[in-house]
């Protein structure tokens, strides 16, 4: 207690050594009005960036099935590795380019610092690669200038210019069809004024054109303050870079203040074209941006996201197969309890929005609670209801009905969520779908400590009253065959009349209701009826491929619960 306590007390004055990162000067800014309205290029970097981060890094078949994966989905533009930095990226560079099957449309891409002997390297790499991606970087950051590098503007500015230079050249020698692309490393802890002298000098020695624009890549490699201010960075330095018109402006955002989805999301209203990011959102400290969430927060607005996301479990799958890590549960989209509920008013609210749906046959998605429809990436519905202590009589009803057909009405709904919150509250546990079933089962139609079973009837005419029918049923009672007689309108009349008088128990039917079963059953029907008895009003089911009998079944159902309540 004495160390928690002091731990807190000191914390306000432990927050004296952090400093509130700088407003940006841009007073005009735009973003904030703008709306996202189509997908930026995207760029995995899973296999080199997400690659890097782990505990053990992916070989040769784990990097196969996630490049695989990417391209399957759409990519583009994948960066495989760093080539220069070990023979296993090496290697798998070469594999990508002579047996990887790559698209003509998909750019390999590879990161190279700014070092000769390392771009050299690189080119060997990418030999005989269909317009590949050379993407140079070096550190741009005040506190790197002065800490790691001990070099002035001037000093950094030559080293990105040198690399440029000698990528441009080789890249000729080669006989061009290379693509560029440059990251002032840190760049949120760059004086903007700063990164922009870098880049520009960097597009002055690249010459961008139309047909080949320079990919000018502005990372949030630490992510160091809002969102917003990430956004206003990339405003300023949309506005102010010289040769616009044939300069992408990449988004490599990381997640270090937990914010890099909104950051992403703010800076293409700012004006980006490009994001770079892993799935999920794999990579060092906290990770990169997660571009599964980032494409379908734009599908759930209407935006075609341009990657294949509909096989979400195929895409977990592998990803955690290629490197060895957990999706959480409630991760966006994927988490395994992402189209769950488990609070009683939610599991109503869905179980009527999935109704409407159906009923309204409209193309529009609207069901309380859920975003996203979860067909539409690859999940079913069976997992949106589980049913624990909290649960209501809505979220039950979904279960039976989705998974077996049975469509309670409400008043029988309430009734069997009682006995549902007793199961779960002795034992403390979320009761899954067939659990409740067999719950269901065993107290409305099977009843294996009833007293009373069906076993047949017939009608005929009542000669002395006209309109009335006498029906004579054999039911079983603990066992012992017994023949009932009684009068009505119909069966269901005559044969409450036969029991009440076998019984000794008034019972009458209140309401009742009956459907075919939508599942299996070989054409079944489900019959419910509920009564009024001494002690109140209760409900019974009956299952049987005659209505008649189904619905005679439920009487006895109910008359078996009306005498295990007065202990008989």
């Amino acid at each position: 207690m004495s160390n928690t306590h002091s731990a807190s007390k000191g914390m306000p004055d432990a927050a004296k050594k952090y400093r509130a990162y700088p407003q940006i000067d841009i007073a005009d800014r735009t973003w904030p009005s703008k709306t996202i309205t189509k997908a930026p290029i995207w760029c995995s970097v899973d296999l080199r960036d997400g690659n890097q981060s782990l505990v053990n890094p992916m070989g040769h078949d784990r990097k196969a099935r996630m490049f695989q994966l990417l391209l399957d989905m759409g990519f583009k533009e994948i960066e495989i590795g760093f080539p220069s930095a070990s023979q296993t990226d090496f290697d798998f560079a070469r594999w990508c380019v002579e047996q990887g099957n790559v698209p003509k449309d998909v750019s390999l891409q590879v990161l190279v610092q700014c070092r000769p002997e390392l771009i050299t390297r690189t080119f060997e790499a990418l030999e005989g690669a269909h317009q590949p991606i050379i993407h140079f970087y070096n550190s741009t950051s005040e506190l790197q200038r002065r800490v790691v590098f001990a070099k002035d503007v001037p000093g950094i500015k030559q080293i990105a210019v040198d690399a440029a230079k000698m990528i441009s050249d080789m890249a000729a020698k080669a006989g061009g069809g290379y693509r560029f692309e440059y990251s002032p490393e840190s760049f949120t802890g760059t004086e903007l004024d700063v990164a922009l002298e870098i880049c520009n000098a960097v597009i002055a020695e690249i010459k961008p054109t139309p047909d080949n624009k320079l990919i000018l890549n502005l990372p949030s490699t630490v992510e160091m303050a809002t969102p917003n201010i990430y956004a206003d960075q990339i405003e300023w330095m949309c506005r102010n870079i010289d040769n616009r018109e044939n300069v992408i402006i990449s988004l490599h955002p990381h997640n270090d203040r937990g914010t890099g989805i909104a950051a992403t999301e703010l800076a293409l209203m700012a004006g980006a074209d490009r994001v770079e990011g892993t799935l999920f959102g794999n990579g060092e400290r906290t990770g990169n941006v997660d571009v599964v969430t980032l494409a379908l927060n734009m599908y759930t607005q209407g935006i075609d996201p341009e990657l294949d996301c509909s096989e979400i479990e195929r895409i977990k799958a592998v990803y955690e197969y290629s490197n060895e890590m957990t999706i959480p549960e409630r991760h966006p989209y994927v988490g395994e309890l992402v189209y769950t509920a488990f609070s009683g008013s939610h599991q109503d609210a869905i179980n009527k929005g999935m109704k409407a749906v159906k009923k309204a046959n409209s193309p529009v998605w609207e069901v309380p609670y859920l975003p996203i429809d979860p067909q539409d990436v690859g999940r079913s519905y069976e997992a949106i209801i589980r049913i624990n202590s909290q649960s209501g009589k809505g979220g039950i009803a979904y279960i039976l009905q989705e998974d077996y057909g049975i469509n309670l009405p409400r008043n029988l709904q309430v009734e069997f969520r009682e006995e549902i919150q007793r199961i779960t509250d002795e034992e403390g546990v979320e009761l899954p779908s067939k659990r409740i079933y067999d719950s269901f089962i065993a107290r409305y139609i099977d009843q294996p400590n009833g007293r009373l079973k069906f076993v047949d009837h017939h009608t005929y005419p009542d000669t002395a009253v006209k309109g009335m029918r006498i029906v004579a049923a054999e039911i079983t009672d603990g066992g012992e065959v017994k023949r009932i007689e009684g009068k009505g309108n119909g069966p269901i009349d005559g044969f409450v009349n036969a029991l009440s008088t076998y019984l000794g128990v008034e019972i009458s039917v209140r309401d009742y209701s009956e459907h075919s079963l939508q599942h299996g059953s070989n054409a079944a029907a489900i019959a419910y009826v509920e009564i009024d008895h001494p002690g109140g009003r209760l409900f019974g089911a009956g299952i049987n491929k005659n209505i008649v009998t189904a619905s005679l079944e439920a009487i006895v159902s109910a008359a078996n619960r009306v005498l295990e309540l007065r202990g008989k």
